[in-house]
């Protein structure tokens, strides 16, 4: 009877062992996503996005650009699912909706740039009017053609990237497991988001970079630690 039970621990404690070396590594490459997610954001997004005019949606540049983001969005969602995962306990309720609201900013913008790759370039080249009234959705201003669900889902969506990214800086701030000086980045540049208004068409894009900054360190952040932890794990 000792032996069978002394057998049973063992092999419930391996199961766990490998249970939680399973864990660790998904988080590790969730990490990674945010990590690549976060460089895509602040280089290819921030610095290469060209201004939301009718000349730039039939360029190669703008194709090669919005399927990066595209990409981007999905390596998003993987990765700030980890970093909550890392954290949920600590960042509390405040991390949750912060987690919630950002994701689902992210899941809404996806298929704004895929229309970005796919469909717009074909409407600018045999609907020019209906071409400028979608682009109308991303720079606030009104065209002949009118897509009203879908700007008032695209201003919903930058709200939600507003509060979520706050909200979720805040609660990694508040967790003090990932770097404070990223979560704290991360929070500042969702708000400053709102200057984009402001700026010039070709300066907008420009307003990513803090937070693809941010995203891409706290991915680090998570990447690496995840990977120490992996190599001290026994070997069976």
């Amino acid at each position: 009877m000792n032996s069978n039970r002394k057998t049973a621990v063992i092999e419930g404690n391996n199961q766990e062992s490998k249970m939680n070396a399973t864990t660790s590594s998904l988080i590790r490459w969730a990490g990674l996503s945010a990590m690549v997610a976060g460089i895509i954001y602040a280089v290819v997004v921030g610095m290469f996005h060209q201004p939301n005019i009718l000349s730039s949606v039939t360029t190669t540049q703008w194709a090669i650009v919005h399927v990066f983001a595209t990409a981007m969005c999905f390596l998003f969602l993987l990765g700030i699912t980890g970093l909550y995962v890392r954290q949920a306990k600590e960042a509390g309720w405040i991390g949750l909706v912060g987690f919630l609201l950002y994701s689902l900013s992210w899941a809404l913008t996806a298929p704004f740039t895929f229309a970005e790759v796919f469909i717009l370039p074909l409407m600018a080249t045999e609907a020019p009017a209906l071409a400028e009234g979608f682009i109308g959705i991303f720079t606030s201003s009104a065209g002949e053609s009118n897509f009203g669900v879908l700007a008032n889902l695209w201003t919903l969506t930058g709200f939600l990237y507003m509060f979520g990214g706050l909200l979720f800086g805040i609660a990694t701030f508040r967790a003090g497991i990932l770097p404070r000086r990223a979560s704290g980045l991360l929070a500042a540049g969702s708000v400053l988001s709102l200057l984009a208004a402001l700026l010039p068409l070709e300066h907008q894009p420009k307003v990513a970079v803090p937070v693809g900054i941010a995203l891409a360190w706290l991915g680090y952040a998570l990447w690496s630690e995840r990977r120490e932890q992996a190599s001290i794990l026994p070997r069976s």
